[in-house]
């Protein structure tokens, strides 16, 4: 069997080939697990909980995994492990037991696999446990019933474990069910976008948390609960109509907002999908987007030398990370593997995989508040965005959330420092400063509209200074028109996507960098003010999607006191010689800006 850090030779293009890539991951962690023991340690750095409960996690995520395989029917010799830790951890007898849970626990979180396990297994998980063992286990999940958590996709955990307890024959509580599913409900958007919680993003827990549990429990329990059932299946099909386009040709998909390091999640929706039979796609084309996800994250350096998940993106990067990622966090990106509960017969699994569907060259989504944008035959996609606000704050909330753009090849960079350009994270983000070279952009909007054509918001990086952003997709470029009304006289830097460092070519209007992994640029239009084109280096594992030190396309201006505008063209391209020949052209008459595509003609016109 292959090993995790061999598995780049796995071709995963059959159900067997998905199995191995699995055993590999469980494998690396088996070394990790010593015999009689309810945890295992995975790495050294700390999460903002227990070390103990950050052990508890790594090997509940696994289950994630573990589950629908055995569920699928396969052999998995290791599993003994995990139902002897089980059996450990829900003893309050044991040195080992998982202990009674507080408010806000994150072995709250944790319980939703068991109640996977569960749900998919019913008798045969229960049949391998004695009348006190199951008793010990139900008693230890119920705890979650009447939990006080987050506001938020955690209402999910609890449904999980009721799912569980329902279909496993023991005892279950329907009112938790519904007082769950109600609080939730505050959160719907309309054409199945949720927030997370009040006032909270739309980013993947939207896809691998409120749809893919969603779905589970519509596949599940539709017989007892038909119309819930049938509403999540509908909310799914809206969804996915809008959440295909986060998916890029290569199996990329869009990088944005907080718990990246979960990975292969980003396309756990996809495996709800199937495992649900929704009819939103072909099984071929579902197939297709799962197995070239994993394909592309497989060529990425994401294990360690033992074959253990690290914590980062597309390497290993602590910078990146949030206050909850413990070492184990990472195997959250287990839940893509929901597919395996498939049998082999399934129509999914006996589908030949296809391409994308075909997809227009722009989407706009108002519920998130994004445009999503697919160049080059879908090998590129750029997602222009608001600016969400993150209400928790977590490490690099403005680069996760609140910058202009974000890439399926280029990702984003993070901030590095508080003080200095090259730290501040300047790719797609316009920075202001009071010449002291502390920046400030983009965080909340005080307004934002969505249109097909084009997104507005509006924001104050001070109190006394206001700015009106449009973001206009226009082929394989995108224009910002700012609109600055400044009480202080400050300097800017607008910034492009960020590639791998390399000599760049600056112009007085923009700046061209060439790099080994594309080309990106930053053009200055017509403006009020003058801008001057630059270079800006960041720190090395400033990028999430690479290590080395990344190169930023800018232009550098002054702000002066009173009304301003900024007009700028940008572009990235996978081509690293490319030159970007064709430049949007723009114009204003009478409040209204009209922006021209070169190479289509098509037009799209603003009124101020």
């Amino acid at each position: 069997m292959a090993t995790a850090t061999e598995q780049k030779s796995i071709s995963l293009s059959s159900r067997d080939d998905i199995i191995a890539a699995l055993t590999a991951m469980l494998e690396a962690l088996d070394k990790q697990f010593p015999a009689g023991s309810a945890q295992f340690p995975l790495g050294n750095t700390c999460a903002h909980y227990d070390v103990a409960i950050a052990n508890m996690e790594g090997l509940s995520r696994a289950l994630w995994g573990l589950f629908p395989l055995l569920a699928g029917g396969g052999d998995v010799p290791l599993s003994g492990k995990y139902l002897d830790a089980i059996r450990l951890g829900t003893d309050p007898q044991h040195a080992g037991y998982w202990g009674e849970t507080a408010p806000f626990d994150q072995r709250l979180v944790e319980m939703a696999a068991y109640g996977l396990g569960l749900a998919l297994l019913q008798d045969k998980l229960t049949d391998a446990f004695s009348e006190r063992e199951l008793h010990n286990l139900h008693r230890w999940l119920d705890q979650i019933s009447d939990a006080e958590m987050p506001d938020s996709n955690w209402n999910y955990f609890a449904i999980m474990v009721q799912l569980g307890f329902k279909r496993a024959g023991l005892p279950w509580d329907r009112e938790a069910i519904e007082r769950r599913f109600n609080q939730m409900e505050a959160y719907y958007l309309g054409d199945g976008w949720y927030s997370d919680g009040p006032g909270r993003p739309k980013d993947y827990y939207i896809s691998m948390a409120f749809h893919f549990y969603g779905l589970i429990y519509a596949t599940l329990n539709a017989e007892d609960d038909p119309e819930r059932a049938a509403r999540l299946r509908e909310r799914s099909c809206l969804f996915a109509r809008d959440f295909i386009y986060m998916s890029a040709a290569d199996g990329a998909s869009v990088p944005f907002g907080r718990s990246l390091t979960y990975r292969f999640a980003m396309v756990a929706f996809w495996s709800a999908v199937a495992f649900a039979g929704l009819d939103v796609l072909t099984p071929g084309e579902i197939k297709g987007v799962i197995l070239r996800h994993l394909r592309w994250w497989l060529e990425k350096p994401i294990f360690d030398r033992d074959g253990i998940l690290t914590l980062g993106f597309a390497y290993p990067n602590l910078a990146m990370c949030e206050d909850y990622n413990s070492p184990g966090s990472p195997y959250w990106a287990l839940k893509v593997f929901l597919i395996l509960a498939l049998p082999a017969e399934h129509p999914f699994w006996q589908a030949k995989e296809k391409p994308l569907p075909p997809l227009a060259a722009t989407r706009a989504i108002p519920h998130a508040q994004q445009i999503l944008m697919h160049n080059e035959n879908s090998q590129h996609v750029v997602m222009l965005t608001s600016g969400q606000l993150e209400l928790n704050n977590y490490v690099n909330t403005e680069a996760k959330y609140t910058k202009f753009a974000y890439s399926s090849r280029f990702g984003f960079t993070i901030e590095r420092g508080r003080y200095g350009i090259k730290h501040a994270a300047c790719d797609n983000m316009l920075l202001l400063s009071e010449d002291d070279d502390y920046f400030r952009g983009r965080r909340g909007c005080e307004a934002v509209q969505v249109h097909d054509d084009f997104i507005f918001s509006r924001w104050s990086p001070w109190h006394d200074v206001h700015i009106e952003s449009w973001l206009i997709p226009c082929g394989e470029w995108h224009l910002r028109l700012h609109r600055i009304n400044s009480a202080r006289h400050l300097s800017s830097v607008e910034g492009g996507f960020a590639v791998m460092k390399a000599a760049p070519r600056i112009t007085e209007g923009g700046c061209l960098v060439q790099a080994a992994n594309g080309a990106s640029t930053i053009r200055c239009l017509a403006s009020t003010l003058r801008r001057q084109g630059d270079c800006i280096i960041t720190p090395p594992n400033s990028s999430v999607m690479f290590a080395e030190c990344a190169a930023i396309p800018v232009l550098r201006g002054e702000i002066p006191i009173g009304e301003s505008w900024l007009y700028s063209a940008v572009a990235a391209s996978g081509e690293g010689n490319k030159t970007f020949e064709q430049t949007p052209m723009l114009s204003m008459d009478n409040q209204q800006v009209i922006v021209t595509d070169p190479v289509s003609g098509k037009r799209v016109v603003i009124t101020l």
